[in-house]
């Protein structure tokens, strides 16, 4: 799984084949999260850090522009209009 992505980053860091490939596992987890689960991990973390809650929301709702999103499953019809138009 994503062989292009493991060898270009073999090529370009200092980073070993099996390195590159669970750098490339932990992003994928970290970016997998819901958004409710994202917005209750982060509000733990924040509070922890001693922040009150019109500090945590702010932050969270200007964190979450930046959060990548998976794009909807698609079907082998909606691939082939991709490639095929």
């Amino acid at each position: 799984m994503h062989d292009d992505l493991v060898d270009h980053l073999t090529r370009t860091t200092p980073l070993q084949r099996g390195e590159a490939l669970r750098v490339i596992q932990d992003v994928l987890a970290y970016f997998d999260e819901t958004t409710e689960v994202y917005v209750r991990r982060r509000h733990r973390e924040l509070q922890a850090q001693g922040l009150v809650n019109a500090e945590i929301f702010d932050r969270i709702e200007a964190d979450l522009k930046y959060r990548a999103v998976a794009p909807p499953e698609l079907t082998l019809r909606q691939l082939r209009r991709i490639v095929y138009g």
